[in-house]
């Protein structure tokens, strides 16, 4: 079998897909995809798969060592995401042509589903109460939302008391076995992320994620102790090596990597290994399309330390399309108890609808992330 062909079509709301074709007709997807940057991705992707033209897809563990190491620089998102969706679509050439699922490739399931969690905050988080009632009321068992809008270094505390109240709203209409996770989406500097790490601790969070940005993951060591809230960071981090600092000092106790922007399903499984071995739970972050929601699947089915999963159906980047609408078996991601089986078709699991994706890439998208101030006009994080 030979590589023939890569194709990648920016489609709405804010996704790249990818398409592998080889000369025996089987053909792969992947989602390769670094938010705002899809062009750029699509790029790198069309650089990358000039090697791949006229190889065997089924090697995909040279493939992903050659792409990664074969260029003297490497690393980071936009390098990492255009080979997390090529690997993603030659994990599904090779289950394609064997007829297994790609779990059973890497070693068959150790769980039949997992539970996910429903977005439930937008950028500026507001009636997230009813948001959270209503996702409960669809049978989720746990939610997540943003904890606050922008803050500087040293802020006031009115922004915390609003942060306080939103959260406080979610636990009392939600009641107090349903989980929240409190997304700082790294808005918050460590000064102020001290205060709101003792504050929140009395509403029994699943997670804080990314209390700082990953780059200051050093201050995790003066975090960790102000709360028993566990830590989630991970999904502006993008290899096994970015992974291993944050491991080996012991301050995260939930990581979150992308297969979609970290190296794919060969990469984030090493990931997700890696973290079993420091008694460090995998919640994979997935708020993209299908085809990266399928690869994501495939991995929660096999990492013995993944407890949740992270969806993208409804949420309030999806306007102009939503989750489904490039997939024609629509059952494969139907959720049940809070809980999503683990796709069991051949691949990755999903039948992509190629009609509808040549369609809306015709429209295509040029989606970027806002760009937020102080009141000072200062730059403040997103």
């Amino acid at each position: 079998m030979k590589i023939t062909r890569l194709t990648t079509f920016l489609v709405p709301p804010r996704w790249c897909f990818l398409k592998i074709e080889t000369d025996e007709g089987i053909v792969g997807w992947g989602e390769p995809i670094l938010e705002g940057r899809a062009q750029s991705v699509a790029a790198a992707v069309a650089e990358l798969g000039e090697y791949l033209i006229g190889k065997d897809p089924r090697r995909i563990e040279d493939h992903w060592t050659v792409l990664y190491r074969g260029g003297f620089y490497r690393g980071g998102g936009i390098h990492m995401s255009a080979l997390a969706g090529i690997d993603q679509a030659l994990w599904d050439i090779k289950g394609k042509a064997l007829g297994v699922p790609v779990s059973d490739l890497l070693g068959g399931n150790v769980r039949d589903r997992i539970r996910v969690y429903s977005w439930i905050g937008g950028d500026r988080p507001s009636e997230t109460a009813a948001a959270a009632k209503a996702a409960v009321a669809r049978g989720f068992t746990a939610v997540k939302m943003n904890g606050t809008e922008e803050l500087q270094y040293v802020d006031t505390f009115d922004k915390v008391e609003r942060c306080l109240q939103n959260v406080a709203a979610v636990r009392e209409a939600v009641g107090p076995n349903v989980g929240i996770g409190v997304d700082f989406h790294g808005r918050v500097h460590k000064p102020m992320a001290k205060v709101l790490f003792k504050e929140l601790e009395p509403y029994r969070l699943m997670f804080i994620e990314e209390p700082v940005l990953s780059e200051h993951y050093e201050a995790l060591k003066e975090l960790a102790h102000l709360s028993c809230t566990p830590i989630a960071l991970g999904e502006r981090l993008y290899s096994r090596w970015d992974f291993k600092r944050i491991l080996s000092e012991g301050y995260v106790d939930i990581i979150q990597p992308d297969p979609s922007h970290a190296g794919g399903i060969t990469e984030t499984r090493k990931i997700a290994a890696m973290a079993e071995a420091y008694d460090v739970a995998l919640a994979l972050h997935c708020p993209l399309g299908p085809i990266a929601l399928a690869a994501n699947l495939q991995l929660d089915g096999v990492c013995y330390n993944a407890f949740i999963q992270e969806q993208s159906l409804g949420i309030h980047y999806n306007a102009s399309n939503d989750l489904l609408d490039y997939v024609t078996n629509h059952e494969v991601f139907s959720y049940e108890d809070g809980m999503v089986a683990i796709p069991q078709g051949p691949g990755l699991g999903i039948e992509v609808n190629e009609a509808y994706v040549h369609e809306r890439a015709q429209q295509g998208h040029q989606w970027r992330n806002p760009i937020w101030r102080h009141r000072d006009g200062s730059f403040a994080e997103w």
